[in-house]
């Protein structure tokens, strides 16, 4: 079987970073590039974070662009208090020895569509959208070329996690986010309510750790660190690991369900700025946009990951 073409769009990020370590480790995909955009931690960290994983899993030879460094028009917010302030603390990092490539992440993203057979290549979106959005609008001709695009981002009975109503991905650039649910393209959302029943518990951890190699040990160090928060927060034994479930749904889609919907994105209001409006029971008779994810087996989850990050 032809591999899946994919870029992988991110913020890193411990989730990130799980999400293109799973990636780096199915030979079912392949990973032509990522990108790099402003999120939970600022740009100049978010190119290095993806760089430096990329080495952490022996694929420096997978080039990493740097993209957007705020929103489309709106001031930059981080999740530092979740991440670190590196991003990816939990583990001691390194300077990587590949450095970025001098083309702008989202020329990159387009000329990749130009360039490549239509309908071949997916957008795996990790972060805030901003980049996607871009290339969207700089160069509308590539958006029959996207094969689809699945990203994480949103929720709706679960509400928010950076505001009551927001998710932080969206949160960030709600406009970016309306372009790109507004485009046409088939889109998988991975939401809140699907990443919140894929927790990291200490049994997963410590069964991630087993595996031994560099990847799964710096992975289960970053999640020790990842989850205080979330624990915390939701009073529970791990935290959701959302980026992941990104990942596989294009290696095991049987392992998820949910159902095609119309989701609008809110732009205008201070109380419920990024929200999700997602059209579950289909009440309001506009045309369905994306295909929103709310249940998945999470056992068969990490079977998947940790026996996948063993790869490395």
């Amino acid at each position: 079987m032809t591999p899946t073409k994919i870029i992988i769009d991110t913020d890193p990020g411990q989730d990130d970073a799980a999400a293109i370590m799973l990636a780096l480790a199915s030979p079912e995909l392949d990973v032509l590039g990522i990108t790099a955009v402003a999120g939970n931690v600022p740009l100049a960290l978010t190119e290095r974070n993806a760089r430096i994983v990329t080495e952490i899993c022996g694929r420096a030879d997978i080039a990493v662009y740097a993209g957007a460094d705020k929103p489309l028009s709106r001031k930059l917010v981080t999740a530092e208090h979740v991440h670190g302030k590196t991003g990816l603390d939990g583990v001691d990092l390194f300077e990587p020895a590949r450095a970025i490539e001098e083309l702008h992440a989202v020329d990159f993203i387009i000329e990749t569509l130009r360039s490549e057979p239509a309908g071949t290549v997916t957008l795996c979106p990790l972060g805030p959208l901003t980049n996607i959005a871009m290339a969207i609008e700089r160069a509308p001709d590539v958006i029959g070329r996207i094969k689809q695009i699945v990203l994480m981002g949103g929720g709706f009975f679960e509400g928010g996690n950076i505001t009551p109503s927001a998710e932080f991905n969206i949160y960030v650039d709600p406009e970016a986010a309306k372009i790109v649910f507004g485009a046409g393209v088939p889109i998988t959302m991975m939401p809140l309510d699907v990443t919140h029943k894929v927790l990291t518990t200490r049994v997963r951890v410590e069964r991630l750790r087993a595996n031994g190699n560099r990847a799964s040990v710096v992975m289960a160090d970053m999640l020790e660190f990842f989850e205080r928060f979330d624990e915390e927060k939701y009073g529970t034994d791990g935290g959701p690991l959302h980026d992941p479930t990104v990942i596989a749904w294009l290696l095991d889609p049987g392992m998820f369900a949910g159902r095609h919907c119309n989701v609008e994105i809110e732009t205008g209001s201070d109380l419920t700025l990024g929200a999700t409006v997602v059209d579950w029971w289909k009440v309001t008779g506009r045309a369905e946009n994306a295909f929103v994810v709310r249940d998945v087996d999470a056992d068969r989850f990490f079977d998947l990951l940790i026996e996948r990050l063993g790869r490395l």
